[in-house]
C-alpha cells in the first residue's frame, strides 16, 4: 500500500453569539471574529484530522499539534503539502520530531486573487463541503470538540455518498 501524502490548511469561520470568548478570536488577515478550522486531508480528499481553535491562533502552532496527532494515527505519512503560512521552524520540527517532510507550495509573486495551486487544491476543495452543511456555515457550537465532531459527521456523509455513487464498469 502506498503511503498517504496529505495536505494541511486552515479556514477562519465566523462564530455565533453562543460561542464563548474563551474559544473565539479575531483573525486579522481575514478580518473574521470567530474560530479557525485546521484540517489535514489525504490525496483523495478524505479527512485525516481536524482541530478547531480560536481564530487568533497561529497556523504553525496549531499545525504542530495537529500533525503530531495525525502522524501518530497514520504511521505511513512521509510528506505533507502546506501553504506559505506554515514555513519557519515548523518545517524543521516536522522533519526532526515526526520524520515528516513538510513541503511548502508557494504561489508566485505575480499572481492576483485566488489561484489553484498544485496539490493544495485538494484541501481547498474539502473546505467547500462543510460550507454546504448548514450547521457548519458558521460556528454555532459552544465547545470546539462539538465543532470537530460536526466536521467529522459532515465528512462521513460525503464519504458515504462517494461509496454509494455508481461507478462505471472498468475495462
Amino acid at each position: 500500500m502506498r503511503s498517504r501524502r496529505p495536505a494541511i490548511d486552515s479556514q477562519s469561520v465566523k462564530a455565533d453569539a453562543v460561542v464563548g470568548s474563551d474559544s473565539r478570536g479575531f483573525d486579522g488577515g481575514k478580518l473574521i471574529n470567530g474560530r479557525k478550522r485546521h484540517i489535514v486531508v489525504d490525496t483523495l480528499g478524505l479527512l485525516l484530522g481536524v482541530m478547531v481553535t480560536a481564530a487568533d491562533t497561529g497556523d504553525r502552532a496549531a499545525a504542530q499539534v495537529l500533525l503530531e496527532r495525525v502522524a501518530h494515527a497514520h504511521h505511513r505519512l512521509a510528506l505533507t503539502w502546506a501553504d506559505g503560512g506554515y514555513t519557519g521552524l515548523l518545517v524543521e520540527y516536522c522533519l526532526a520530531t515526526l520524520a515528516l517532510v513538510l513541503a511548502i507550495v508557494k504561489r508566485s509573486d505575480d499572481m492576483r486573487g485566488f489561484v489553484v495551486l498544485p496539490k493544495r487544491w485538494i484541501v481547498e476543495r474539502l473546505f467547500a463541503h462543510p460550507m454546504h452543511t448548514r450547521r457548519l456555515a458558521r460556528d454555532y457550537e459552544r465547545r470546539t470538540t462539538s465543532t470537530e465532531a460536526m466536521i467529522y459527521w459532515s465528512m462521513t456523509l460525503l464519504m458515504t455518498r462517494r461509496l454509494a455513487r455508481p461507478h462505471p464498469a472498468r475495462a
